[in-house]
């Protein structure tokens, strides 16, 4: 056994040095000891501490971050925060609500004139706005400017309603919803009508909490709002709350009119005047403006004025009266450099001779002779006022494996030769009607339903209501068949396929097939403006407006100032509107970016709203809120798909899924929130459609229309046909890219 292979063998004896001769050998001198250092990964000394000191640095910048923005938010230098105030439903009484905290902050005394109020108690500035209920637009443009969301639910609410969420009725979802879509900001809500019995309020208060704790954010806090007691402990937790803003309303200096006037030039255009506190960053003097509601424009002058609502100015009173506001104090006016101004462009405007060519070459000459020639050999023809680059798409016969009879290629295109001779080439009469055929065909595809530019409720002025009712319920149908054979549409039986599809083209692939987005554009598509790299301009147009922040004192006005804006050339009717309007509902005024007055092509990302049950037409006039911004449009809407540069055109948008409304509106740059909303009528308010987010700018985004040809006499060939129509309205039409399909059936 001592000899077999499972004989146990033990380890060796481990040895540094087999002999001292070896041990000799491996032996240093002192002064190489030194050199001898540690593995390369402990070369730096220390490295530990350092980390955890640098680990500590960060921990600190971040908590001074953190203090300042609270101490300029709570501090007196800061703007008024403004409160606004929601009723959940109707039977909350907010306006009783709104008076109690006035009295609150103003220490007991009434008749405040204006509209910020200072408590010296507090150590608080705030503006107090009531939200109409049922009044949609106004409810919305205060929500973009609060600082704080106040939901007022009542307790007495009975649940005989209907609903699984009784505390809110429909407006108030929908309302939310809006809110959600905006970005909410820092949000608390009341608890209105509780029973003065103990046991009863606390039962009571817990059903309200857990009724409505789904519908906001888990850091939203309910208080009771009942009396003075509940309102002065709110109060003191509000003061030193910080404040919470979508991060959209950070990048662009805007204020709320305080209050609005204006002055007529006499030109039948006159200089308006907002006054109200700058928040957000610094404004330049050189920044173009938007006025919500108006339009865009230069600024005149802005001239910085003493702050009539201080902290420091009445201890006794805490709040200033009209007098004071009109005598208020210009501290300094700024003018705009005429150098550094941004100027006011909305269209490009094109220089016929950028596309000019040189003349050409006698070897090019050459080849275009031989091109020719052979062209003219050429015995199959092509329609009238197609392109070289159309004809590249239409595949030749001897291309085509097989006869015309061959079913195996369905990717291919299988054409008789006839098919593109030119009309009127034939004998007799014949060639004559040939051409008026084409001629007629050419209208027929104007007239066509499926690539109108505009929907049938655009033109109802001078219809009857049996007509509008009639109208009404065709794109109902539509709708409803589209949803359900979507892209299907039935063959032309009065006119052959060929002469009423006579101005497309074959496409093999969807996805792979290669479309150049320049060809065959109109003229009027050079008015717009295009990026040739929108992420390196988006970064370049934030770091300008960060080094205009902070910039010199002789060109911004400091964020948190009491200022007021001189808007040059407004419209006489437009500003003697928002004199009236700004007593009822909040007047912004936003500084714009670089770039945001010019006209290009936004691609939205846009999903319908589940209150809205009408069908939504692609080119149908919608009215799109986008940040501060709201504008009239037609957009047209594409599928979402990220796997092709090619997006398939809709007819409608329908409910449960998110598509690519595309129109033609100034430039903005995202992140911004979009609420879309659709117009019924004059005696009617706008009702909320959908909502979105704005994607991208891009005017070379290829849209594309998808018709699947179906009937009993379709065409016995599989084939993509292309257009895109001539016509260009950038402010009534959206756009216009078009694919046809045509199937075998």
């Amino acid at each position: 056994m001592a000899g077999g292979s499972r004989a146990q063998v033990n380890k060796s004896h481990k040895t540094r040095f087999a002999s001292k001769s070896s041990r000799n050998i491996h032996k240093t001198s002192v002064k190489d000891k030194s050199k001898i250092g540690k593995p390369d990964h402990n070369v730096m000394k220390g490295a530990r501490a350092a980390r955890l000191q640098r680990n500590k640095m960060m921990r600190e910048q971040k908590r001074a971050t953190l203090l300042k923005e609270k101490r300029a938010s709570s501090g007196t230098a800061s703007a008024p925060r403004v409160i606004v105030l929601f009723g959940l439903s109707a039977s909350t009484r907010v306006s009783s609500l709104a008076g109690d905290l006035l009295v609150l902050l103003s220490n007991g005394h009434t008749g405040i004139q204006f509209p910020a109020v200072a408590s010296s108690k507090y150590r608080l500035r705030a503006t107090v706005l009531e939200a109409p209920h049922g009044d949609f637009m106004a409810c919305m443009e205060m929500a973009k400017i609060a600082d704080l969301i106040v939901f007022v639910a009542s307790a007495n609410c009975s649940s005989d309603r209907g609903s699984s969420n009784y505390y809110v009725d429909e407006f108030g979802f929908q309302c939310l919803s809006v809110f959600r879509s905006l970005g909410l900001p820092s949000s608390a809500v009341f608890l209105r009508d509780l029973p003065s019995d103990l046991k009863r309020r606390n039962e009571l208060k817990k059903t309200c909490i857990s009724s409505l704790s789904s519908e906001f954010p888990e850091d939203c806090k309910f208080y009771p709002a009942d009396s003075k007691d509940d309102l002065h402990k709110f109060m003191f937790l509000f003061k030193e709350q910080r404040l919470m803003v979508p991060h959209w309303r950070t990048q662009r200096p805007y204020l709320m009119a305080q209050k609005v006037d204006m002055v007529d030039d006499g030109s039948g255009k006159c200089t308006l005047f907002i006054t109200g506190y700058l928040r957000a960053c610094n404004l330049s003097v050189n920044q173009l403006v938007h006025v919500s509601g108006a339009g865009d424009f230069q600024l005149g002058k802005i001239q910085l004025l003493k702050d009539p609502c201080s902290l420091s100015v009445k201890k006794d009173g805490d709040f200033m009266d009209a007098d004071d506001v009109q005598d208020s104090q210009v501290i300094r006016s700024l003018l705009p450099d005429p150098m550094k101004q941004e100027p006011l462009l909305v269209e490009n405007i094109p220089d016929p001779l950028e596309g000019e060519q040189t003349w050409p070459t006698e070897a090019e000459m050459a080849e275009a002779d031989r091109v020719h020639k052979e062209k003219k050999q050429n015995k199959r023809t092509l329609p009238r006022g197609t392109s070289d680059y159309q004809a590249a798409w239409i595949v030749d016969d001897s291309d085509v494996s097989g006869s015309d009879s061959d079913d195996g290629s369905d990717n291919g295109m299988v054409i008789d030769e006839g098919e593109y001779d030119y009309p009127g080439q034939g004998d007799g009469d014949g060639g004559k009607s040939d051409f008026e055929d084409d001629q007629a065909s050419l209208k027929l595809r104007d007239s066509d339903d499926e690539t109108e530019a505009d929907s049938v409720m655009m033109d109802n002025e001078n219809l009857t209501k049996e007509q509008i009712e009639e109208d009404i319920r065709k794109i109902k149908e539509a709708h409803a068949e589209d949803e359900e054979f979507p892209d299907e549409v039935d063959a032309p039986v009065d006119v052959p396929a060929r002469k009423r599809f006579a101005k497309y083209r074959g496409l093999k692939s969807f996805r792979t097939s290669s479309w150049d987005p320049k060809e065959s554009l109109p003229p009027e598509y050079a008015r717009i403006f295009a990026f040739d790299n929108f992420t390196r301009t988006h970064k370049h147009v934030l770091s300008k407006a960060l080094d205009m922040e902070q910039g010199s004192v002789s060109e911004c006005v400091p964020v948190n100032s009491y200022v007021t804006l001189h808007i040059r050339e407004v419209p006489i009717h437009i500003a003697s509107k928002l004199c009236i309007l700004w007593k009822t509902m909040p007047v912004i005024a936003c500084g714009l970016l670089q770039h945001e007055s010019k006209i290009s092509v936004l691609h939205f990302r846009i999903k319908k709203h589940e209150t809205y049950n009408e069908p939504i037409k692609a080119k149908e006039e919608l009215i799109f809120h986008v940040g501060f911004r709201q504008f009239i449009t037609r957009p047209a809407f594409a599928s979402d798909n990220f796997n092709s540069d090619k997006h398939k055109m809709e007819r409608f948008l329908h409910s449960g899924r998110f598509s690519v409304a595309s129109v033609y509106a100034p430039i903005s740059f995202p992140p911004l929130p979009l609420i879309v909303m659709k117009s019924r009528g004059d005696s009617l308010a706008p009702t909320l459609a959908a909502v979105g987010s704005l994607k991208c700018i891009d005017p070379d985004k290829i849209i594309l229309k998808k018709i699947i040809l179906t009937g009993y006499e379709t065409p016995h060939f599989f084939i993509y046909f292309w257009y895109r129509d001539g016509s260009l309205d950038p402010f009534t039409h959206g756009l216009i890219w078009v694919v046809f399909h045509l199937i075998r059936v």
